[in-house]
Formats: structure tokens, C-alpha cells, sequence
């Protein structure tokens, strides 16, 4: 049981931190797609996931392209905060790919556009936030997900 949890080109080393540490206690897989904010022996990095990293499994692309030529027949969703549907309706499969996209911008207009079917967001409730925080947006989907299918 668990995901596979995708973060598209991660700027910030303790977020990827955080997000390994939460692939390992949920059981997923974690797939990080450069081009990275940071150096993957960042010491903050390794700081926030603690010594649970070397548990981690962890599958690296070189760029989006080759992470979707790859995995381009695996169940996929795709959570960004200009979507319509919420993380609520999300059909969880185990072992589904969870897409996030990066801290500054989110996903790509290229990911959003040729994906608006598997859509989703987390509902925000203030106008005075755009969104939320990766690590606790993930870990939302995640455990949500893992809620659904258990």
C-alpha cells in the first residue's frame, strides 16, 4: 500500500525534506524531477527528512520529460491550486502518482493544459492566501488518499 508521491522540479531542501520522511511513514515512493532547487546532499535536506533518508526510496528524472516517457502509463492526478475539482473527489488507487509542482509556481501551464481532467486542489478558505505550504499540502493529499483506501 502507498503512492507515488511526485514533486516536479522542488525549490526548497527542507519542503523535500519533509515529503521523504512522509513517503517512508506512509508506505510511498518518492520521485523527484530536476531541475532541483538545491543540491541532493543539501544539509538541510538530510536535516528535515532526519536519518529516516537513507529508508527513503527515492527515483530521480533527469526533467519532465523523462518522468512522464517513463511512467506515462500509470494512473496519475495532479493537484494545483488553479484547478476546479477538490482533492475530495479524487478517485485513490494504491500506488497512484500524486503530481505536485513546484514551490514558487506550481505546475506548468504545458501540465495543467494537457491534464485538466485529473485536476485537483485543496480548498482554500481565505482570500488571503494563494496556497499552502508543499510539505503540508502533500501530506493532505497523502493522507487523505490513504484514508480513502483503506
Amino acid at each position: 500500500m502507498g503512492f507515488n508521491i511526485v514533486l516536479i522540479e522542488p525549490e526548497i531542501p527542507m519542503n523535500t525534506g519533509n515529503i521523504g520522511r512522509l513517503s517512508l511513514a506512509s508506505g510511498s515512493v518518492l520521485h523527484l524531477v530536476k531541475p532541483f532547487g538545491f543540491e541532493i546532499n543539501d544539509a538541510r535536506l538530510k536535516r528535515a527528512g532526519l536519518d529516516y533518508w537513507k529508508h527513503i526510496s527515492v527515483k530521480i528524472y533527469e526533467n519532465v520529460n523523462d518522468f512522464l516517457s517513463i511512467n506515462n502509463d500509470k494512473n496519475m492526478v495532479y493537484l494545483s491550486s488553479s484547478a476546479d475539482k477538490s482533492y475530495y473527489s479524487i478517485d485513490y488507487k494504491d500506488d497512484m502518482f500524486l503530481i505536485f509542482g513546484k514551490e514558487s509556481v506550481g505546475l506548468s501551464k504545458d501540465i495543467i493544459t494537457n491534464n485538466i481532467d485529473k485536476l485537483y486542489k485543496i480548498p482554500i478558505f481565505s482570500n488571503h492566501i494563494r496556497s499552502l505550504n508543499l510539505a503540508n499540502a502533500v501530506s493532505i493529499v497523502v493522507y487523505e488518499g490513504l484514508r480513502n483506501i483503506n
